[in-house]
C-alpha cells in the first residue's frame, strides 16, 4: 500500500511538472505570436511546390488569431486534429497559381473532415489551378471518399501499394436517445410544425420516420450523383462503371482492382513521390511548402477604396454565446458593415444547419437593413438549413453548391420531462404562485405539460412557423403558400434548391463574389474577410477554459461520432426551447 502512494504521488507530480512545462511553452509561443503579430514572410524559391495536406479539420474561416491558436493547440494535439481554414487554402491555391516560382500543387494524404461542398469547392479551385499549365499530383496512403472525390481534380493520382481506398456510395445515420431517455426517466416534451422536420425524431422515435427516409434518400441521390458526375469527368469513367465500383465497395477490394478499374494512375510508396517530382519540376532540389509556409507566401497585391465584404456565418446559431453564429456579435458585425462607406458590397458566407429562432430573426432583420444601402450576395456551403436559410433568404442573389444542404423551413420546440427522474432518485418540488401559469417554465420540465400548456406552446410555434414562411417569401418574391409547399421542414439538396426557386443559381464562393461585384457595378475592387479578429488573449483563456485538451482526448477515445453526440446532448440544456435547425451533424459517409 505504501508503495502504491508513492507511485501515484509521482504520477501526480509528474502530470503537474508537464503542466506547467505545457504553460511555458504555451506563453512562449503566444509571445512569439503576439510579437510577431503577423504570419512569417518565407519567400518561395524556383521550382517550389505546395504541399496541400489532405488531414485535420477544415473550417470556413480562419482569421489572424484562429490561426495561431490553431497552431498553439496543435503543438499538444495529434496532428490528425488540426485545423485548417478554407478561406486560407484557397488563398493559398491562387497565390500558387500566380506565383511564378511554384511548379505545382501536391495534394498529400486523403483523411480531412470535410463535408461533399467544401471537397467541390477544392476540387473547383485546383481544376481553376490547373488551367494556368501547372500540375496537380496526389498521393495518399489511404483515400476517404470525400478525400478521394477531391483528389480526382489532379492530373495524376496514385495511392500506397497496400492503402485503402473508399468507394462505396453514401449512407446517412441518425442516433436515438429515445429509449436511454426512456430508462433514465426523462420525456422530451415535443411540439412542431412540418411533416420533415426531423431533428426532433433522436428524443421520441426510435428509426427515421417514413418522410424523414424519403428526404435523405432523394438527398443523398442528388449528392452522390454530383459527386459521381465529377469523378467521371476527372477520371475519364463513365457512371456505370462508378455505381458498379461502388456496389462492390471498393475498400473491401484488393488494391490491384483501383488501378485495373482506372481509379488511380498508379500504386507506389512514399518514396516514389519524390522521383515523380523531381521529373515534373526537372529538379531534385524542388522545395515543399505547407499550408504555414504559403500563409507567409505573399507577392505584393493592389488596394483598392471601393470593397466586397465577405462575412462568414458558420456552426450553430445562438443568442448571445457560443462558438458558432452569435445572434448578438453578428448583428453587430453586419450594421458595422452597413455603416461602413469603403464596403460597396456584402457577400454572405453560410455554413449552418441553423439554432435560434429568435436570433435567426434578429440577423434577418440586420441584413434587411444592410441591404436598403449595398447588394447581399449568399454563399451557401456544406449546410444552410432552417435557420440558415432563414438569415439566407432575403438576399439579392443566392448561390448554393450542389450537394449543399439547405430548405428545412419548419419550427420546433423540445421540453425536456424530467418528473419520472425526480421520482427515482427522491426529489421532489413544491412551490405557491399569484397566478394559474406564473411557474409555467419550470412546472412543465418537473411535471409536464397539460393540454393546455402544450396548446399554447404549439400556437407558439405556429406562430413562429408563420412568420419564418413569411419571410422566405418575402426575400424569394414568392407567395406564402408556394413556400410552405416546399417547407414542411424538408431539406432540399442544392440542385432541387434552385428547381424549387429557394436559391437562384448553382456556384462558388467565387461565383457569388463575382456577382456582388456585378450588382455593386465594380470593376476593380478588394475583397476583405469578416467578422474581424478578437483579442488572441482572450481567446486563448477561453479556449484553456474549454479544455480543448481534455475535448481531444475524449474524441480520440470515444470516436468522433460518438463525441459529437455527446455535445449534442449536453448543449440540449443550454439552446432556447423554440429552434429553427436540422440536426447539425448528419452522418453522411
Amino acid at each position: 500500500m505504501k508503495q502504491f502512494f508513492k507511485m501515484s504521488f509521482a504520477v501526480v507530480c509528474g502530470l503537474c511538472i508537464w503542466g506547467f512545462l505545457k504553460l511555458l511553452i504555451l506563453l512562449g509561443l503566444l509571445g512569439s505570436a503576439v510579437s510577431s503579430g503577423t504570419t512569417s514572410h518565407v519567400s518561395a524559391k524556383p521550382h517550389s511546390v505546395y504541399e496541400l495536406e489532405l488531414r485535420g479539420t477544415v473550417v470556413e474561416y480562419q482569421d489572424q488569431n484562429d490561426r495561431m491558436q490553431a497552431s498553439m493547440m496543435q503543438a499538444f494535439d495529434n496532428d490528425d486534429y488540426a485545423i485548417f481554414g478554407l478561406n486560407d487554402i484557397l488563398a493559398n491555391i491562387r497565390e500558387a497559381k500566380n506565383n511564378p516560382n511554384i511548379d505545382g500543387i501536391y495534394l498529400h494524404g486523403g483523411t480531412m473532415q470535410m463535408g461533399y461542398a467544401t471537397a467541390r469547392t477544392l476540387r473547383e479551385a485546383l481544376e481553376d489551378f490547373r488551367s494556368s499549365g501547372k500540375f496537380v499530383i496526389a498521393y495518399a496512403d489511404s483515400y476517404g471518399q470525400c478525400n478521394y472525390y477531391t483528389a480526382t481534380a489532379a492530373d495524376s493520382l496514385f495511392i500506397n501499394q497496400i492503402g485503402s481506398l473508399t468507394w462505396g456510395g453514401l449512407g446517412a445515420n441518425v442516433t436515438f436517445y429515445t429509449k436511454l431517455l426512456e430508462k433514465v426517466g426523462v420525456e422530451m416534451q415535443v411540439v412542431k410544425v412540418g411533416t420533415f422536420k426531423s431533428a426532433v425524431e433522436p428524443f421520441m422515435l426510435t428509426e427515421m420516420s417514413a418522410p424523414n427516409r424519403l428526404q435523405y434518400t432523394t438527398l443523398l441521390d442528388d449528392i452522390w450523383g454530383q459527386v459521381r458526375s465529377d469523378v467521371a469527368y476527372s477520371r475519364n469513367l463513365d457512371a456505370e462503371t462508378l455505381d458498379a465500383l461502388a456496389n462492390r465497395n471498393m475498400l473491401l477490394q484488393p488494391q490491384s482492382d483501383y488501378l485495373t478499374a482506372g481509379l488511380v494512375d498508379g500504386l507506389c510508396y512514399p518514396q516514389d513521390i519524390d522521383a515523380k517530382l523531381t521529373q515534373l519540376t526537372g529538379t531534385s532540389k524542388y522545395e515543399l511548402l505547407d499550408y504555414h509556409d504559403m500563409l507567409g507566401v505573399r507577392t505584393t497585391k493592389p488596394s483598392f477604396a471601393k470593397k466586397i465584404a465577405v462575412l462568414y456565418a458558420e456552426g450553430d446559431i445562438t443568442d448571445t454565446s457560443g462558438d458558432g453564429i452569435v445572434g448578438k456579435k453578428m448583428v453587430e458585425t453586419i450594421d458595422d458593415l452597413a455603416d461602413d462607406d469603403d464596403i460597396e458590397a456584402v457577400v454572405l458566407r453560410i455554413n449552418s444547419g441553423g439554432g435560434s429562432a429568435y436570433a435567426s430573426e434578429q440577423i434577418h432583420h440586420a441584413l434587411g437593413l444592410l441591404k436598403t444601402q449595398k447588394p447581399l450576395v449568399v454563399s451557401m456551403s456544406n449546410y444552410a438549413a432552417s435557420g440558415g436559410y432563414y438569415i439566407a433568404c432575403n438576399a439579392d442573389y443566392i448561390f448554393a453548391e450542389p450537394t449543399t444542404l439547405t430548405g428545412s423551413i419548419g419550427i420546433f420546440g423540445i421540453i425536456p420531462n424530467v418528473g419520472q427522474l425526480q421520482d427515482k432518485v427522491g426529489i421532489s418540488v413544491d412551490g405557491v404562485q399569484t397566478h394559474e401559469h406564473a411557474n409555467f417554465e419550470s412546472d412543465i420540465v418537473v411535471r409536464g405539460m397539460n393540454a393546455e400548456e402544450r396548446e399554447m406552446m404549439q400556437a407558439e410555434i405556429n406562430r413562429g412557423y408563420d412568420l419564418f414562411t413569411r419571410r422566405c417569401a418575402e426575400g424569394r418574391g414568392m407567395t406564402q403558400d408556394e413556400i410552405k409547399a416546399i417547407g414542411e421542414g424538408r431539406v432540399w439538396s442544392g440542385i432541387r434548391a434552385k428547381e424549387i426557386g429557394l436559391v437562384d443559381e448553382l456556384g462558388s464562393l467565387n461565383s457569388a463574389i463575382c456577382k456582388a461585384a456585378e450588382l455593386a457595378r465594380l470593376d476593380k475592387y478588394q475583397v476583405t474577410e469578416y467578422p474581424e479578429p478578437e483579442d488572441l488573449w482572450k481567446k486563448l483563456v477561453e479556449s484553456l477554459q474549454k479544455s480543448n485538451g481534455v475535448q481531444a482526448f475524449v474524441e480520440r477515445t470515444i470516436g468522433t461520432e460518438q463525441y459529437r453526440n455527446l455535445r449534442y446532448m449536453e448543449g440540449l440544456a443550454e439552446r432556447p426551447s423554440i429552434q429553427a435547425r436540422i440536426p447539425y451533424f448528419i452522418d453522411i459517409h
